[in-house]
């Protein structure tokens, strides 16, 4: 049978091709998102026809197999299903009426710990770090505004509830390839990544709290709100609640889906065929992140049958000296690819069947490594200073306020990653959540 040659780190080329395309571009065109990264990475498999030894019917099979892989079909229409539920919920005004409640029970003084808080469910519940920031970035700054509050605090609290809400939600991108690349239930990291990302919360509120308590607001301005409707944020926290249950996640996005869809069939807001479109929107508003994911497949699997793999793992062994030093590695592998690519989620598909790999040969429980590196890619995403979610937040101000004036107040990220760091370096995580320090048994197509 035809083979891909084993060319040890001249394997790797194919995956810097990609890397680089997609950095030098965003250099080029200054936006990291102007390319479609779909397109960097056929750059990196062309390469790999090109570059790595062996017969095209050897590569092809290599390709094809990679794209095929369970964990990545799992993947992919796991992304289509959140896609749905996220624009039927929105179209029958869940994001709406998320805002309005929680803006009509922020006191003036309070405003950053509300922000904080509303950025919070809102991205968790909506799985998306971006589309909070774009619902609410706007009214941030027309409340700081009328209220005087400090606007770079109040920056500082919407980007540190976006960024908990991208970690932990059950429908984020970042979720659903962390567990999946690590073969993972979501419940199961979610059990772990609260644990560190709750107190983190905890101590940020205290801080925002603490904030507020010294401001004083120079008008007693309340946001004028519409009329609250509990039955829109329904369907939200009838994900949350099957999720964080354990039911499988198939199932929970299905029935968001149809939830959010009678809602808005009782409310008049939508008809059969209106449900029926916002659902295929959905579909086609993560055509990107599909293609990703499936093209990045089968390109890991050619750079891995050519020994790309094995080499850069023999590398990092070199390097990693434990059961500590492993936990760092893997989060240092996903931040440095972020850093690089500024998109969290192409980091973890790009990092995570390396991080796979390092885990299970130094005993790392995989709930732990889908934690981590979700932590990894949401702490560096949130920091970028040519990040979506920053440069986004910063286009409100209209240039009133600078990125360096934001950076002191993200006091969630550095918080997220204390307690990270704290997690790795003591046996605290590890032993209140019973998690275990030898290999995990691999789980194919987990989806729960």
């Amino acid at each position: 049978m035809d083979q891909i040659k084993n060319t040890g780190g001249l394997a790797l080329v194919p995956f810097f091709v990609f890397v680089f395309t997609f950095l030098g571009a965003g250099i080029l065109l200054n936006d990291f998102y102007a390319l479609p990264s779909p397109v960097a990475v056929m750059c990196g498999i062309v390469a790999a026809f090109v570059l790595l030894k062996g017969s095209v019917n050897a590569k092809v099979d290599a390709f094809i197999r990679g794209c095929g892989d369970s964990q990545i079909v799992t993947m992919c229409v796991i992304y289509l299903l959140a896609g749905a539920f996220a624009m039927v919920a929105k179209a029958i005004g869940g994001v709406d009426a998320t805002v309005n409640l929680g803006l009509a029970y922020i006191p003036v003084q309070y405003l950053a710990v509300g922000v904080f808080l509303l950025a919070s469910f809102l991205s968790t519940a909506t799985g998306t770090s971006v589309g909070c920031i774009v619902a609410l970035g706007p009214i941030v700054v027309g409340l700081a505004d009328q209220s005087g509050s400090s606007l770079p605090i109040l920056l500082g609290a919407l980007l540190g509830g976006a960024m908990f809400g991208d970690n932990l939600s059950f429908i984020s991108d970042t979720t659903i390839a962390a567990t999946q690349t690590q073969e993972c239930s979501m419940k199961d990291k979610f059990r772990v990544n609260i644990f560190i990302a709750g107190p983190a919360a905890i101590v940020t509120i205290g801080l925002l709290l603490l904030a507020g308590w010294q401001n004083t607001p120079t008008q007693d301005v309340l946001p004028a709100t519409q009329d609250i409707n509990f039955l829109k944020i329904a369907p939200y926290l009838l994900v949350l609640g099957l999720a964080m249950y354990g039911i499988n996640v198939f199932v929970v996005l299905v029935l968001g889906i149809l939830a959010s869809g009678a809602v808005g069939m009782m409310d008049g807001t939508l008809d059969l065929l209106l449900f029926s479109k916002n659902i295929y929107e959905g579909f086609t508003g993560m055509t990107e992140i599909f293609l990703l994911s499936m093209l990045t497949g089968g390109l890991a699997e050619m750079v891995k049958r050519a020994g790309g793999i094995q080499f850069l793992l023999n590398k990092a062994n070199s390097l990693i000296r434990g059961y500590k030093s492993s936990q760092v590695g893997v989060g240092a592998l996903v931040a440095g690819i972020n850093s690089a690519i500024a998109n969290n989620t192409v980091s973890i598909v790009v990092a995570g069947p390396v991080a796979r790999e390092i885990s299970q040969k130094y005993q790392i429980d995989n709930r732990k490594t889908a934690a981590l590196i979700d932590i990894s890619a949401c702490f560096v995403q949130g920091l970028l200073p040519y990040g979506a979610q920053m440069l986004i937040m910063l286009s409100y101000t209209g240039g009133a306020v600078a990125f360096t004036e934001v950076l002191p107040y993200a006091w969630y990220l550095y918080l997220l990653l204390a307690f990270a760091l704290v997690g790795i370096f003591t046996p605290l995580v590890d032993r209140v959540l019973d998690l275990k320090t030898t290999t995990i048994p691999v789980r194919k197509a987990v989806a729960n």
